[in-house]
């Protein structure tokens, strides 16, 4: 499925503040032994690094509770440590964090998680891994559902980040998922269980392909192979969604009885996947606590992950990251959607192979005033995809009179472009759409309710081949008309 323009996504950017996501998993610790290699070793064939610096940075769920602060939102994290130093570190590294609120249980007889990488350039050599994941006891299941409890009043949205290091217990999962969506919120899970009944009435899973394959037995090379097991694994979570996370391939979101959504991957260049699925998380949780659709906080979450891959390590994505290149995609999103009636026709036929209802509206739109905009707005609404066709310069022209059009046909193309509610923009030369209307086929086919059905052109059209002709009331007090003519006024007045 095409997915839609990024150019609303802008809007859920400056709210992303005001919102608090509760994470719950196993948090860990990342450590990083970064060197050079120069010679193999004499004991065994294996290479000596020569250790030249190391870092340390949370893992697992803490890598979500970072990347929630990173973007601007607040996260409380909920989680285990144990008694020791690496225990010791994660804590440390969390009072130095802003944005991020810990209540870790202490567990005395267990060893905090830690995955120890060895590096050389950009090529990982080893990973040592010191953990024990047999699930916690009663004990510790008790002190993490009562913070979790205690956190969920001031949350917004729930991500669960289950790295199978034994935090999450079916006790735990339950009682957590039940407590969250009886709070009316929305429960991100990043799923490490073949069982995904472990995550029954969860909002989303967000597995990636190879666990999405392994708990479903369905193979996912393909985009219908990951929709068809994605559907599979709703069924199996009774979940609300599946978002896969493809690695180079992007991500797939799939809803009961709605077509899949595929979003290719917004890397540039893709230089290392660990920590993404972290980041497709924490930004679809921050988007899910602003209210967004699912279609919506998938295309944040898309965009954020091809930031994330296109650094070296587990590594955060900031606000101003995001905000960038959200507005960046914007400007590529008004530019795409501009067409000629040969690219606009091939963009149409995919939309119909995908059950979409197609919409066309025509009109100069000279200059865009709240009448257009509501009009517009309609329109959209009782469609999918909403086609405007613009009339050239030289038809406005031949219609308007001489000091028509105020602003070009590329002017007024980028300003249709721009609006939500437009998706896809076509400028035609003759007076009427007639053309493009034949051309189009349109399901539904849009005027102002100014207009008598029959003096609409392209109804009968439209009619002939089951489609509907929908007249828009339109907005009292505007037009283009009389906003040239104010203006006109006000320039005589400053004069």
């Amino acid at each position: 499925m095409t997915a839609a323009p990024d150019s609303s996504l802008a809007a859920y950017l400056p709210r992303f503040a005001g919102r608090t996501v509760l994470v719950l998993g196993d948090v860990m610790l990342d450590r990083y032994v970064l060197g050079e290699v120069r010679r193999i070793s004499p004991e065994a064939p294996i290479p000596v690094l020569q250790a030249e610096r190391r870092r340390s940075m949370l893992g697992g769920a803490g890598n979500v509770a970072q990347n929630i602060a990173a973007l601007g939102a607040r996260a409380v994290l909920v989680g285990m440590i144990g008694a020791d130093v690496a225990g010791d570190e994660i804590a440390q590294i969390l009072h130095g964090s802003a944005g991020v609120a810990a209540q870790l249980v202490l567990a005395p007889d267990r060893p905090t998680t830690v995955k120890t990488r060895f590096m050389s350039g950009a090529h990982q050599l080893l990973r040592l891994d010191e953990e024990r994941s047999d699930p916690t006891g009663p004990a510790i299941e008790r002190q993490v559902l009562t913070a979790f409890a205690a956190a969920i009043e001031s949350a917004d949205a729930v991500v669960i980040s289950d790295y199978a290091k034994g935090v999450l217990t079916d006790n735990v999962l339950a009682q957590a998922i039940g407590l969250a969506r009886g709070a009316g919120l929305m429960v991100v899970v990043d799923p490490k269980r073949s069982d995904l009944s472990a995550y029954t009435h969860a909002g989303v899973l967000t597995p990636n392909a190879a666990e999405l394959a392994r708990a479903t037995g369905l193979p996912v090379g393909t985009d219908d192979e990951t929709a068809e097991a994605g559907a599979r694994a709703v069924e199996l979570a009774a979940a609300d969604a599946v978002l896969v996370t493809r690695s180079e391939k992007g991500l797939t979101l799939v809803r009961p009885h709605r077509p899949a959504l595929h979003l290719p991957t917004r890397a540039r260049a893709v230089a290392d996947v660990s920590g993404a699925g972290d980041t497709v998380s924490a930004a679809l949780g921050i988007m899910l606590a602003c209210g967004a659709p699912l279609a919506d906080a998938a295309l944040m979450a898309n965009i954020a992950a091809g930031i994330s891959v296109s650094k070296p390590g587990t590594a955060t994505v900031g606000y101003a990251e995001l905000a960038d290149a959200v507005h960046q995609r914007e400007l590529q999103a008004i530019d795409g959607k501009m067409a000629d009636l040969e690219t606009a026709l091939a963009r149409i036929a995919a939309w119909r192979r995908q059950g979409l209802r197609i919409g066309l509206t025509n009109g100069c739109f000279d200059l865009i005033h709240p009448g257009h905009v509501r009009l517009l707005a309609r329109a959209r609404t009782a469609c999918d995809r909403l086609v405007v066709a613009l009339n050239s310069d030289a038809s406005v022209r031949r219609l308007k009179g001489p000091s028509r059009p105020v602003q070009t046909e590329t002017a007024r193309s980028t300003v249709m472009a721009s609006m939500a509610s437009a998706d896809l923009v076509i400028l035609f030369e003759e007076d009427t759409p007639e053309r493009l209307i034949r051309a189009i086929q349109p399901d539904l086919l849009f005027k102002g309710a100014d207009y008598r059905l029959d003096q609409v052109v392209g109804a009968d059209i439209v009619q002939a081949h089951g489609g509907r002709v929908v007249l828009i009331d339109l907005e009292q007090g505007h037009s283009t008309t009389e906003t040239i003519r104010r203006i006109g006024t006000a320039s005589s007045a400053a004069g």
